[in-house]
Formats: C-alpha cells, sequence, structure tokens
C-alpha cells in the first residue's frame, strides 16, 4: 500500500468548493476524457452511500466494475472519506478535506492505494488524474455553477 498526498488551491470560499468536491455531477465534468462513468448517481455524496458504477478509462476501453462506500460526508469539517475498490484496484482509500485559506480555499486529497505488484503504476495514474481536475474545477467555479 503507498500514500500520496495532492493539494490544490482555490480563490473561492470553502462553500463553494466543497459543493464542487462533492457534487457526482462536477465529477463526471471534471474527468471528462480521462474517466467515463456508467451508473454515477446524481446529487452530492452522502456519508453511508455505496455506489457501484462502470468506469472507462479515457471513455475507450471496455467498461469495468468499480465500487464506493462513502464513510462520511461532513459538510461542518469539509470532509470527505471513502473507500474504494475495482477496475484492478484492491483498496483505494480517498480523504478529501477542504480548508480555509487567505486566499480561498485548498482542497487536499489523500490516497492509499493497493493494487498489489500494480501499485506503484497506480499511483503514478492516480497523481496525473488528481492533478488534472484543478484546472476543469477552476472552470466550473468561474462559470458560476458552484
Amino acid at each position: 500500500m503507498r500514500q500520496l498526498t495532492l493539494t490544490h488551491d482555490y480563490d473561492v470560499s470553502p462553500e463553494r468548493l466543497w459543493a464542487l468536491a462533492t457534487d457526482y455531477g462536477a465529477l463526471a465534468q471534471v474527468m471528462a476524457g480521462k474517466i467515463a462513468f456508467e451508473g454515477l448517481p446524481e446529487g452530492r455524496t452522502k456519508s453511508g452511500q455505496s455506489v457501484d458504477v462502470m468506469v472507462s478509462l479515457f471513455g475507450k476501453l471496455p467498461p469495468q466494475p468499480y465500487h464506493m462506500d462513502v464513510l462520511e460526508c461532513n459538510d461542518v469539517t469539509w470532509t470527505l472519506r471513502s473507500s474504494e475498490r475495482g477496475a484492478g484496484v484492491k483498496s483505494w482509500k480517498h480523504r478529501v478535506q477542504v480548508t480555509a485559506t487567505d486566499q480561498g480555499s485548498r482542497l487536499t486529497d489523500t490516497l492509499e492505494i493497493d493494487a498489489g505488484w500494480l501499485t506503484r503504476p497506480f499511483c503514478i495514474w492516480a497523481r496525473y488524474l488528481y492533478s488534472a481536475r484543478h484546472a476543469p474545477r477552476v472552470r466550473l467555479l468561474q462559470s458560476g455553477a458552484f
């Protein structure tokens, strides 16, 4: 198992960033071109939610099953924790934390990934994927959608 942490700053209130970070529709938009989802719920994440979707890399590779349990989605502390698996991953634990900064807000993704002998490549992919979310999030926030 490997852990990685990525941090991105935004010039919006933490409430706005939190609303975007916990919205399934925004997730689909932010991941467009990188991961396509089938069966993604509508609305926001909720504590106790269990989500089964099909994911396709770049929307081109055959869809594969992926499962996520939302362990915590706290609108007071702006904390989201999930336990995920599928598409070649044994365990993908994800913690999202939004905090206030002097310039707006910060989103920190902390990941613990276990994919057996493929853990290192999955960590490289995760670093790319979570970094690639930043620019589309900025665009969504600037559009006023959140």
